[in-house]
C-alpha cells in the first residue's frame, strides 16, 4: 500500500514539473489563452470557496425597467472596462487579461445561483483581473452588486431551444400593435408614448393639437384645410401634411419649420434624391408609400398598402408578437440587445440611413426604405447604403464620407470605431424613452465619460476633461459632442442634426475638403488659420492628426 502511495506522489510529482516547464517553455504572458486545465482548476477553486450561505442567497430586488436601467448604468461604470458594454468580455481589458474576462452571457456564468454572482462581485476572484466591489471595512450599502446581479442575469444568451423557438416565431407569429404590450410592460409603455418615435405619424381627427401652426397663415402653397389632412408628419424640426387619394397618401407643399416658425415650399427638387427622377414632378403623384411610409410604421405592406401600426411601435424592433403576449418567454420574441452587434445596429439602420433597396422598381414603384426587410433578418440581403467616391461632396456625403444630410446616421456610424468595436445605438440611446435630448441615456455631457473618462484606457489621456478640452468645464465647448459630433449635418436649411462618425473634423481637412470643422463651425468670427495655430498649442494633440 505504501508502495503504491509513494508512486502516486512521484507521478503527481512528475507531472507537476513536466506542467512547469511546459509553461516556464511557453512563457508568462498574459496574452496567452489560459489551457484546458488552468481554467477546470480554477474554477473548481473559485466556485467551491464560495460559502454555502453565500450560495444560497436570493437576490432581494426585482427587475424593473427603472432598476434594469440604474443596473446597465453601474454596469458600465464598474465592468464595462473589462467585460464590455454587452458583456461579452472583449474589450481591450477583457482580451489581455490573464485568465481572459469572462463571456457573462454564456452558461459558465448563468448556471451559477444569484448568491454565486453576487458573492463573485462583492468579493472579486483572487489572481486574476476580477476585483472586490464590496469594501470590508466600511459598512456599505449591498444594494448596488444585486443591481449588477439583474444586468448579468438580463443579458444572458439564448439557449439552443430558444433560439430555435425564436426562428420559428419569426416565421410564424403575427402583428398585434404596441398596445397589446402595455399589459406586462406598463413601465416601458407609458415611457414610449411619449416619444418622437410614437408620436411621429399622428391623425388629426384623433390628435387636433397634432397641427402646430395655423393653417391659414400658409403663404408658400396652395391653401389647404384641417379637413384635407389625413395625416401629421413630425414635431420636431419640421411638420408636413399627408393627404389621402384611394389608397395612397400624398405630401401637401408646404411644411412647417418647427424652431423658425415659418412656412416654406415642399418639393423634392431636381437631383435632390436618387428616386425624384422616377417619379413625375408633382407632389400629388409621389406617393408616400415607397418613399416614407415603411419607415414610419410597423410592417407596411407594399401590396395592400395597409400597416400593422403607424408609427415605430415595438414591433418594428422586438417582431411580431402574438406568441409572446399568449404566453411570454425569452425566446417568443426578438430583442436586439441579445443579438450581435451588427444585426443590433440594423435594426435602427434600417430607417437611420440613406440608401436603396437591393432590387427597385417593385410593383412599378422605387422605395426608399428596405422593403422586405424585419428586425430578425439580415439587412444586408434587403438594403445598400448610398455610395459615395472619396474626395467628391454629393448631395448625401461630404468629400471624406461623413454624412451631409439627417437621417444618416447609420452610414455614419458603421465607419466608426466605435462601430468596429461592436458599440450599438442603445448603448448611448433608449428608445422606450428618457429626460434628455435624443432619448440618451445619460445627458450629453454625461453620456460619453462612461466609456471615456479622463485617463481611461480609451481616451482622453489627460488628467482632467478640462486639459483635453481647453474649455472651461460645464461649457459647450468643453462637451465631447462639441468636437467629435459636431452638428453639420442639414436637416432643413440652417437646422443641423450631429454627426455620427465620432472623428475630429480638422481646420485643416476645411481647408483641403470644405467639410465644416467644429472649431470654426462654434467660433464663427474666426478662420482657420486661427484654428489650426490653436491646436497646435495644444501639448497632448498629436500633430500627425492636425493634417
Amino acid at each position: 500500500m505504501k508502495r503504491w502511495g509513494l508512486a502516486v506522489l512521484v507521478l503527481v510529482a512528475l507531472a507537476a514539473i513536466l506542467y512547469a516547464v511546459v509553461v516556464i517553455r511557453r512563457g508568462f504572458s498574459a496574452a496567452d489563452q489560459p489551457s484546458g486545465l488552468e481554467r477546470v482548476v480554477a474554477r473548481t477553486v473559485r466556485n467551491v470557496s464560495i460559502p454555502s450561505r453565500a450560495r444560497k442567497e436570493t437576490n432581494p430586488l426585482s427587475a424593473g425597467p427603472d432598476v434594469l436601467a440604474e443596473a446597465k448604468e453601474r454596469f458600465g461604470e464598474r465592468c464595462a472596462n473589462c467585460h464590455g458594454n454587452n458583456g461579452n468580455g472583449e474589450s481591450n481589458i477583457g482580451l489581455n487579461l490573464y485568465p481572459k474576462a469572462p463571456d457573462l452571457r454564456l452558461p459558465l456564468t448563468q448556471h451559477l445561483s444569484d448568491g454565486e454572482i453576487h458573492y463573485i462581485i462583492k468579493n472579486g476572484v483572487r489572481l486574476t483581473g476580477m476585483p472586490a466591489w464590496g469594501n470590508p471595512h466600511i459598512e456599505q450599502d449591498d444594494t448596488d452588486a444585486w443591481k449588477l446581479v439583474l444586468f448579468v442575469r438580463s443579458i444572458a444568451g439564448l439557449t439552443p431551444q430558444e433560439q430555435s423557438q425564436q426562428n420559428a416565431v419569426v416565421k410564424s407569429a403575427h402583428y398585434v400593435g404596441s398596445a397589446a404590450c402595455q399589459k406586462c410592460h406598463a413601465q416601458i409603455y407609458e415611457h414610449w408614448k411619449r416619444t418622437p418615435m410614437a408620436n411621429v405619424v399622428r391623425d388629426p381627427r384623433e390628435h387636433p393639437e397634432a397641427i402646430i401652426p395655423d393653417l391659414a397663415t400658409n403663404n408658400v402653397s396652395p391653401k389647404f384645410k384641417k379637413e384635407d389632412i389625413a395625416f401629421v408628419y413630425g414635431s420636431v424640426w419640421k411638420q408636413r401634411y399627408f393627404t389621402k387619394i384611394g389608397d395612397d397618401y400624398f405630401p401637401e407643399p408646404a411644411q412647417w419649420e418647427v424652431g423658425k416658425h415659418v412656412w416654406r415650399p415642399y418639393f423634392v427638387p431636381k437631383g435632390a434624391d436618387w428616386w425624384e427622377p422616377f417619379y413625375p414632378p408633382d407632389n400629388m403623384k409621389r406617393p408616400t408609400g415607397p418613399t416614407c411610409d415603411g419607415c414610419h410604421s410597423v410592417d407596411y405592406n407594399i401590396q395592400t398598402k395597409k400597416v400593422a401600426e403607424w408609427n415605430v411601435g415595438c414591433e418594428k424592433c422586438h417582431g411580431p408578437g402574438s406568441e409572446h403576449v399568449e404566453h411570454a418567454t425569452r425566446g417568443n420574441i426578438l430583442n436586439p440587445a441579445r443579438m450581435e452587434y451588427v444585426a443590433a445596429n440594423d435594426t435602427c439602420i434600417q430607417c437611420h440611413s440613406q440608401g436603396r433597396p437591393l432590387t427597385n422598381p417593385m410593383d412599378g414603384n422605387y422605395y426608399d426604405w428596405p422593403v422586405g426587410y424585419h428586425v430578425g433578418l439580415n439587412l444586408r440581403d434587403s438594403w445598400q447604403l448610398e455610395d459615395h467616391k472619396l474626395g467628391e461632396q454629393s448631395f448625401t456625403h461630404f468629400a471624406d464620407g461623413t454624412a451631409h444630410k439627417n437621417r444618416m446616421q447609420g452610414n455614419d456610424f458603421v465607419q466608426s470605431v466605435m462601430y468596429r468595436r461592436g458599440v450599438t445605438c442603445f448603448d448611448c440611446h433608449d428608445v422606450h424613452g428618457t429626460d434628455n435630448y435624443a432619448q440618451l441615456r445619460k445627458p450629453v455631457d454625461k453620456i460619453c465619460l462612461d466609456c471615456h473618462e479622463p485617463g481611461s484606457r480609451n481616451g482622453p489621456r489627460t488628467a482632467t476633461l478640462e486639459e483635453h478640452t481647453h474649455h472651461k468645464a460645464g461649457s459647450t465647448g468643453s462637451q465631447c459632442v462639441a468636437c467629435h459630433m459636431p452638428k453639420i449635418e442639414v436637416t432643413i436649411p440652417g437646422v443641423f442634426v450631429r454627426a455620427h462618425t465620432f472623428r475630429f473634423i480638422t481646420p485643416a481637412i476645411t481647408d483641403k475638403y470644405k467639410i465644416p470643422n467644429p472649431c470654426t463651425t462654434c467660433h464663427t468670427d474666426k478662420p482657420t488659420a486661427w484654428a489650426t495655430e490653436a491646436l497646435r498649442q495644444w501639448p497632448e494633440r498629436s500633430p500627425w492628426r492636425m493634417n
